[in-house]
């Protein structure tokens, strides 16, 4: 009640006023709505985050998969192997932050190799507005596929062995029982990582926070970034939070949208 419910009613309340957080609000109704869909930067923001969204959520689902198909084996240290897959997740984004911009950096490991390989002009990560936004998106998919990955061992643990000796007693190959067994039988848990990751991706912050604070210019700026970037440097607390009530509507159409379609391919 205190930490989530007051603040989500206050900050919608605000969301009609102009207010900088010190002096006496201003009522303004729909002014910051109406506003925010005059803003350039805000429709940047909105297609940065609609792209990172796109590239990050399909990638880190179909690398989850694979690495979970790899990590069900009985193998001499599987669990250790387990573990290091998962360690990214449980790691401080603002240490990853700090390691992936030395790699990615102009003259960091990465481009000193390229360079060795004949490569002159090697990609410029995270000061190009062509690479800053996907190197981002590299960093967060290798962040979130092992988490993944540990939610479909369980899903793939789940089914039951009988299914894969009864399909090949009547001819069907590895592929044909993972695409007609382990697909179908794990539609469940791809569904409920493809929710979270959808709302997490929409949700990114502190992935730009620790590599690029939405540059270089506005390229790796995302919904909310932008939010704090309007309420807590330009101390614009209303238009700020309804940009975030914007965010939220966004969120719960395509989560909406998500359980409505998942009837037609999920199977229980």
């Amino acid at each position: 009640m205190v930490f989530i419910v007051y603040p989500v009613i206050k900050s919608f309340v605000i969301s009609f006023y102009d207010w900088d957080g010190l002096t006496a609000k201003r009522f303004v109704g729909l002014g910051n709505y109406i506003r925010l869909f005059q803003d350039g930067t805000f429709q940047i923001s909105f297609l940065n985050n609609i792209h990172y969204t796109l590239v990050t959520v399909p990638l880190s689902i179909l690398l989850g998969i694979l690495i979970a198909c790899l990590m069900n084996v009985k193998i001499r240290g599987i669990k250790l192997f387990r573990t290091i897959y998962f360690l990214p997740q449980v790691t401080s984004m603002i240490a990853i932050g700090i390691v992936w911009t030395t790699i990615l950096a102009n003259y960091g490991p990465i481009n000193q190799f390229l360079m060795k390989l004949g490569i002159q002009n090697p990609p410029m990560w995270l000061s190009s507005s062509t690479f800053a936004l996907i190197s981002v998106e590299i960093v967060s998919i290798w962040r979130s596929m092992g988490y993944n990955a540990i939610i479909f061992l369980a899903g793939l643990q789940g089914i039951s062995g009988d299914l894969y000796e009864a399909a090949r007693i009547d001819g069907a190959n590895r592929i044909n029982c993972f695409f007609k067994i382990t697909v179908p039988m794990l539609s469940p848990t791809i569904f409920l990582c493809t929710v979270m990751q959808f709302i997490s991706s929409l949700q990114v912050f502190d992935t730009i926070m620790a590599m690029t604070q939405g540059g270089p210019g506005r390229t790796t700026n995302v919904l909310t970034y932008y939010i704090y970037q309007r309420a807590f440097v330009d101390m614009r607390f209303g238009y700020a939070s309804a940009v975030a009530y914007v965010l939220f509507v966004i969120i719960l159409v395509i989560t909406l949208i998500q359980f409505v379609g998942q009837k037609k391919w999920v199977n229980y």
